[in-house]
C-alpha cells in the first residue's frame, strides 16, 4: 500500500547469510539512528542473534503484515529477512523538537498554534503525524535547471482524483526555468489564468488546514526551504474559511463567515458607492444627511474621486510601512500616522470627514479576509470600480460588477469552477459555503475536487444527531 509514496525508503542488508530489507518513511524516521544503531552493527556483525546485535534499539517480532504497514506509518522501521516467517519492528521514530511558532498571517484563537517551517522533511512529518494512513502519498519533483528546487506533491491516494494528480504533475513538470525559488513561482507557472486578480491556489502555513483540505480530496504542494503549502483546486469560498470556523460552534462560525463575506462587499463597493452617490445621485439620501455631507464638502477643492484616490494612496503607504518596519514600530506608525495625517488633511481642507469614515471602514473590512492574497485582490478591485462610479455613477458600478462576476464564472482552478457550488449550483455542497453547517451534517465531501469517495463519517458512534422534533 505504501509503494506509491516516494517517502518510503528501502535499505538492503545481509545477516546470517540471509538477504534482508529495512523499510521506513523518511520524514517519520530518525535516519541517523538507523544508520548508527542498525546498519552499522549489522555490517560489523553479519551473523548471530539479531536482538543481541541491535541492543540500542527496541525490537518487536510480528507476523501480521498489516501490523507492518501500521508500524511504518507510525514512524517505526521494519526489518524483513528472506526465509523468515517473522519480521522485526524497530523503534526508530523521530521526534522533531522545536519551539511553537504560529503563522502571523493565520493566527487562531482556539486550535493548534504551530505552523510549517523551512524544512520540507519537518513539514511532511507534521502532516503525517495528523494523518497516520498508508494512503497518504508523497511524490517528489525537482524544478529549476539551476536551483533544482525539491517540490513535494502530497495527496490521499484513496480520495484524490487520479486525473487531478496527473494534471498537477504535468503542470509542474512542464515548468522550464533556471530558478524556482518558492511556491510563488510554482503558483504563477501553473495557474489556469495568470492574468486574473483572483488567486487560484490557496496559500497556507498551517498543517491542520492543509490536512483538512487533503481529507477533502485536494492536492498540497510543498517546497524545500519554504514554510508555505499550496492547495489545489480551490474555490472562492475557500479563501473566506478559517480554522476558527471549525474550532467554534457552528452558529458562531457561520456568523463570523457572514461578516467576512460582508467585508468583501464593503471593501470593493463602499468607496465606489460613495463617489457615485455624491457625484450623480445625491437625491437618494435623506435631506438631513445631504446637508451634513454638504457642510463637509464645501471646503474641499477636489472631486470625490480625487479625494478617495488620495486617501487610499495614503492608507496603502501606511500599510506598507507598517509591514516593512519592526512590529512594535510598525504598529506605532500605523496608528499615529493615521491619526496625525487624517486630522491634518481634513484641517487643510483637502479631504472631507465623510471620506475619512468611508476609507477607514473600507480598510478595516479588508483585514477580515483570512487570505492575504484574496485581501490584496479585493483592495485592487475597488480602484476600477471607483473610476467607473466617477464616470457613469451607479450604471458604471453595475457594469463593473457584471464584468467581475462574468470573469468569476469563467475562472477555473485546475479545471474546477471558481464559484462552485454556486455556479454551477450544487445545493448539497452549500453546507460549507456562505454558512457552516454542523459537523455532523457535513457527511459528504465537496464535489468541486471530484474525490473518489463522496461519503464520509460525520456522527458520533452509538447515536446519531437528528433534527429537532424528530425521533
Amino acid at each position: 500500500m505504501l509503494f506509491h509514496s516516494e517517502e518510503l525508503k528501502k535499505r538492503t542488508i545481509r545477516f546470517n547469510d540471509q538477504e534482508g530489507v529495512i523499510l521506513y518513511i523518511e520524514s517519520l524516521t530518525d535516519t541517523n539512528l538507523i544508520r548508527r544503531e542498525v546498519l552499522q552493527p549489522l555490517i560489523r556483525q553479519q551473523e548471530g542473534d539479531l536482538e543481541e546485535t541491535l541492543l540500542s534499539v527496541d525490537i518487536q517480532k510480528e507476523r501480521n503484515l498489516a501490523n507492518a504497514v501500521e508500524a511504518v506509518v507510525a514512524g517505526e522501521s521494519v526489518l524483513i529477512l528472506d526465509g523468515n516467517r517473522e519480521f522485526f519492528v524497530l523503534s526508530t521514530a523521530v521526534v522533531h523538537k522545536r519551539n511553537l511558532s504560529e503563522p502571523e498571517n493565520e493566527s487562531v484563537i482556539r486550535g493548534p498554534h504551530n505552523g510549517f517551517v523551512e524544512q520540507l522533511t519537518v513539514n511532511l512529518y507534521s502532516i503525517r503525524k495528523r494523518i497516520e494512513s498508508p494512503h497518504l502519498t508523497v511524490r517528489f519533483i525537482e524544478v529549476g535547471r539551476v536551483t533544482k528546487t525539491k517540490i513535494a506533491i502530497v495527496y490521499m491516494r484513496d480520495l484524490t482524483n487520479p486525473d487531478l494528480v496527473e494534471e498537477v504533475e504535468r503542470r509542474i513538470q512542464s515548468v522550464s526555468s533556471d530558478a524556482v525559488l518558492s511556491p510563488g513561482f510554482i503558483q504563477e507557472f501553473t495557474e489556469d489564468n495568470p492574468y486574473s486578480p483572483f488567486p487560484q491556489h490557496l496559500n497556507t502555513e498551517r498543517p491542520d488546514r492543509t490536512v483538512s483540505n487533503l481529507m477533502e480530496g485536494r492536492v498540497a504542494l510543498l517546497a524545500e526551504e519554504d514554510p508555505t503549502a499550496l492547495i489545489v483546486p480551490v474555490t472562492l469560498y475557500a479563501f473566506y474559511q478559517a480554522p476558527d470556523d471549525y474550532n467554534s460552534r457552528w452558529l458562531i462560525g457561520s456568523f463570523i463567515r457572514v461578516l467576512r463575506f460582508m467585508s468583501f462587499m464593503i471593501t470593493t463597493h463602499l468607496p465606489a458607492l460613495y463617489i457615485a452617490t455624491i457625484s450623480f445621485h445625491p437625491e437618494i439620501l435623506p435631506i438631513e444627511l445631504i446637508f451634513t455631507i454638504k457642510d463637509t464638502l464645501e471646503q474641499v477643492p477636489f472631486p470625490p474621486l480625487l479625494e478617495a484616490m488620495l486617501m487610499e494612496l495614503i492608507f496603502e503607504l501606511l500599510r506598507e510601512a507598517g509591514v516593512r518596519l519592526p512590529s512594535r514600530v510598525g504598529q506605532t506608525i500605523g496608528i499615529v500616522g493615521g491619526l496625525v495625517i487624517g486630522e491634518a488633511i481634513v484641517q487643510a481642507g483637502l479631504v472631507s470627514y465623510t471620506m475619512i469614515i468611508v476609507v477607514a471602514l473600507t480598510a478595516i473590512s479588508s483585514f477580515l479576509v483570512p487570505s492575504h492574497e484574496m485581501s490584496s485582490a479585493t483592495r485592487l478591485l475597488r480602484f476600477p470600480l471607483m473610476f467607473a462610479a466617477a464616470t457613469f455613477g451607479y450604471i458604471g458600478i453595475s457594469f463593473g460588477l457584471m464584468i467581475i462576476f462574468i470573469h468569476l464564472c469563467k475562472l477555473k482552478s485546475f479545471g474546477t469552477p471558481y464559484l462552485a457550488p454556486l455556479a454551477p449550483l450544487r445545493l448539497k455542497d452549500m453546507k460549507d459555503a456562505f454558512l457552516r453547517a454542523p459537523i455532523w451534517k457535513m457527511n459528504q465531501r465537496p464535489h468541486d475536487s471530484h474525490p473518489q469517495r463522496m461519503k464520509q463519517e460525520a456522527y458520533s458512534r452509538g447515536w446519531k444527531h437528528s433534527d429537532p422534533g424528530t425521533e
